[in-house]
């Protein structure tokens, strides 16, 4: 079945392809979604709904704490006052009108052990491995996936955790160790409720590791999900039902409740030839009864709506453009955003009424 796509907005950004094709767009539980994009020295936010209203002044512009070190997505705060980075050595907060707020300091990711620190400005070492950082929806804590030097070492000298921090100072809150961790790197998921927090861990050929944490005001909450899952998060449901993991592998998508049970799964729709193409990384709600999914990087490319609940194909997308070659960013209201790299357009399309 054929579905008819409508374009709703378009705005031309360059470099916008980072919020379909990365983790440049950083969504919160109360709707709001805001572009994070680099340039040689600064990260520039945009408020996405205003952008596609015409208003291109950015809501903040924070001067990058270490401009040569781009492998970890910063994380702002709700008013747009401030931005979070994650770097080799610290998590960073900067204000936008470039103050330092505060530094935690951590053990360096960089893999090459006994390394000198020469002490340079952009503490840049050897390296791709990173974590990640993420200000929570009310704006009071800041969660962070660091390395951690352990003071009396057994076998291991180094060990990752998942630390929560106070964002108006950097001081930590609690900690949850991540023994099972030997990241490429990571990123952070909020739940709608508020309250929740998805850590989601890429060990490369080593696989996937994912967990879900609650600070109660006293102590870190988590649990580990990784018994049974080798899955990438990919979403949370706006409606608070679960949250969506496509497999290491890229063979299916999962819809889970928190506690990890599987609610729903499903496959991509098969090809002509009886193959089943591949799903992409980038996968989730376009509203609270539908998950739209891309295939780029199979034989049969293309973008697929699904129901919520079981994850069964609805159909397959046509654009009133022609085919389009992009990844797809769901915004959760019934829209979804894709991104012409030919004219540096990022587009918000829906499903046109029937």
């Amino acid at each position: 079945m054929s579905i008819t796509a409508q374009l709703r907005d378009s705005v031309r950004l360059p470099g916008g392809e980072a919020l379909v094709g990365g983790l440049a767009l950083e969504s919160r539980g109360d709707g709001e979604h805001h572009a994070l994009l680099r340039n040689e020295h600064a990260l520039v936010v945009h408020d996405l709904a205003r952008l596609f209203k015409g208003d291109r002044v950015p809501t903040a512009v924070v001067p990058l704490p270490w401009p040569a070190w781009d492998r970890s997505i910063p994380s702002v705060s709700p008013d747009g006052s401030y931005a979070v980075f994650s770097g080799q050595r610290a998590v960073r907060a900067v204000s936008a009108t470039g103050e330092v707020l505060w530094e935690y300091r951590h053990a360096c990711w960089g893999p090459v052990t006994d390394h000198t620190h020469t002490g340079d400005e952009q503490e840049l070492c050897y390296g791709l491995e990173h974590g990640s950082c993420r200000v929570s929806d009310d704006g009071r804590l800041v969660w962070a996936h660091v390395m951690v030097e352990l003071p009396e070492p057994d076998e291991y000298e180094f060990l990752e955790c998942w630390v929560v921090l106070d964002a108006r100072d950097g001081r930590e809150l609690a900690r949850l160790p991540l023994e099972d961790s030997v990241a490429s790197g990571s990123h952070q998921l909020s739940h709608p409720d508020g309250v929740h927090v998805g850590l989601c861990i890429g060990m490369g050929q080593d696989g996937i590791l994912l967990y879900w944490a609650r600070w109660d005001g006293e102590k870190l909450i988590g649990w580990d999900l990784n018994q049974h899952m080798d899955r990438i998060l990919t979403d949370v449901h706006p409606g608070h039902a679960g949250f969506l993991t496509v497999d290491h592998e890229c063979a299916n998508l999962q819809l889970h409740a928190l506690d990890g049970t599987v609610l729903s799964e499903g496959p991509p729709e098969p090809t002509d030839d009886g193959e089943l193409p591949y799903w992409d990384y980038l996968c989730g709600f376009v509203d609270a009864d539908t998950v739209i999914g891309s295939t780029l990087d199979s034989d049969d490319p293309g973008h697929w709506l699904l129901d919520a609940h079981t994850l069964a194909v609805r159909g397959r997308l046509a654009y009133p453009t022609g085919p389009v070659e992009s990844y797809v960013r769901p915004l959760g209201d019934g829209t979804w955003l894709t991104y012409d790299t030919v004219s540096e357009t990022l587009n918000r399309w829906s499903a046109a009424a029937s």
